[in-house]
């Protein structure tokens, strides 16, 4: 028990509370397919050393995307990452942190929180941001949330070109909090008319969006405010210096995934969670938010402000029941854009809109190749139609030393959503059209 805490009785009495047999039963939703069903198979007597030997050997049959030349995105990018960026959001006092309640002990990680902030406002041209929640999909759930309490509204609609994994996470909050997206369907890959109505809280536009396509996302705004409803905008952060700003495009709330800002692919995470709104919604936005102040010397000071929308005040009465959120990913990305800056924004954005198009361009070429969507306008991703199932074109390629891409279950399978990010050379690009070209010989 030296390592276990909790008895048998204490398992047993938590089990009957929720209604289940046993411990497997909590885990039946996880697919049998990627569960082991087996104890772990460790050699007996092993020493620390070998065993150690044995996991990075098994860790090396892994290709990522350090090993392979990346042209997968659908959410996740291989943007470059600055030493800077790591060098001073590792620091120990950053990365050992915890949630700065006590000002007085915290100004350092308060005042980067708050430029953190004030870059996020500055880029969506929206009055006021908070200092980060987990991920893009819960960031999205947090808006509805704030719209649906805003309005005292029920139905939310989402763009048929929103992130499917974004409308799965709006699924699973909307059975506890009381609604279920509505998806209205997008032609030739963009547009669609939302169904709205009276009792719309939030129209939910993603752009680019999930097939990287740019969206009317003002008409749509304007479609969504005519009826009296918040109008969120999923967007791209790296997109902002070629592409018109929420705010300007008429969004009430804006939600991003955060992880191209100076934070590496990881596998999956920990990325972070960009939200921000117009300052009438400031008091129902979730989690924390830095304000700057002064103290009784007059000196400059930051402290987290407005926390009686908190579950640790009020609980009961709380916004959200986000507890914590990804402070250190904020950070970096607060590093990331400070190193960029503005004009580096722009040229960014418009490498990666460049490289995208040569990209698309060249491998229309093959035969048997086309845009999914022609004529409809990108920024750094593009769905292609291909002549053979594009799981297994992706196979071949990374045979070929390239991750080529993230398979789509539109065309029948058929379809691949390529991205080109400024890390992609025009060598690489080349090459990698002529090893598809190989492929589907």
């Amino acid at each position: 028990m030296r390592f276990a805490p909790h008895t048998d009785e204490d398992v047993g009495r938590m089990l009957e509370a929720i209604g289940l047999r046993s411990l497997d039963d909590l885990f039946d939703q996880i697919p049998p397919s990627v569960r082991l069903d087996r104890p772990l198979d460790l050699p007996d007597g092993a020493s620390e050393m070998e065993v150690l030997a044995d996991l990075e050997a098994l860790a090396g049959r892994n290709r990522s995307a350090d090993d392979l030349v990346c042209f997968a995105g659908a959410g996740a990018y291989d943007h470059y990452v600055p030493a800077v960026v790591w060098a001073l959001a590792g620091r120990s006092e950053f990365a050992t942190s915890y949630t700065p309640y006590q000002p007085e002990l915290s100004q350092g990680v308060l005042q980067a929180l708050f430029e953190y902030q004030s870059m996020i406002c500055e880029l969506t041209r929206l009055e006021v941001a908070n200092a980060s929640l987990y991920d893009g999909a819960t960031a999205l759930a947090e808006a509805v949330n704030v719209a649906r309490s805003a309005l005292g509204r029920e139905r939310v609609l989402v763009s048929g070109g929103v992130d499917p994994r974004y409308v799965e996470t709006l699924r699973t909050f909307g059975r506890g909090a009381g609604y279920e997206p509505e998806v209205f369907p997008i032609p030739l890959g963009r547009g669609g008319e939302p169904p709205v109505g009276p009792d719309v809280a939030a129209v939910i536009v993603q752009h680019p969006n999930a097939y990287g396509v740019l969206e009317p996302a003002r008409e749509l705004f304007e479609i969504a405010h005519q009826a009296g409803a918040r109008a969120i905008h999923v967007f791209d952060p790296l997109s902002l210096g070629v592409l018109a700003p929420p705010g300007e495009l008429g969004a009430d709330l804006a939600v991003a995934e955060g992880q191209g800002l100076g934070n590496h692919l990881s596998f999956g995470g920990p990325y972070l969670g960009v939200i921000a709104a117009r300052m009438e919604d400031v008091r129902r936005l979730p989690g924390r938010i830095v304000g700057e102040t002064v103290d009784v010397d007059g000196m400059v000071g930051y402290v987290l402000t407005l926390q009686a929308r908190e579950q640790h005040i009020r609980r009961e009465k709380a916004t959200s029941n986000i507890c914590t959120n990804q402070t250190l990913m904020a950070i970096a990305a607060t590093v990331y854009l400070a190193w960029l800056g503005p004009q580096g924004l722009v040229e960014l954005g418009r490498q990666c809109a460049a490289k995208a198009a040569y990209a698309a361009e060249r491998l229309t070429e093959i035969p048997g190749v086309e845009l999914l969507f022609p004529g409809a306008p990108f920024f750094k991703e593009f769905a292609l139609r291909l002549p053979r199932p594009a799981s297994t074109v992706r196979d071949a390629l990374v045979d070929r030393g390239f991750l080529a891409g993230v398979p789509l279950p539109d065309a029948d399978g058929h379809a691949l959503l390529v991205a080109v990010t400024e890390r992609r050379s025009r060598a690489e690009i080349e090459s990698f059209a002529e090893a598809m070209r190989e492929v589907l010989a």
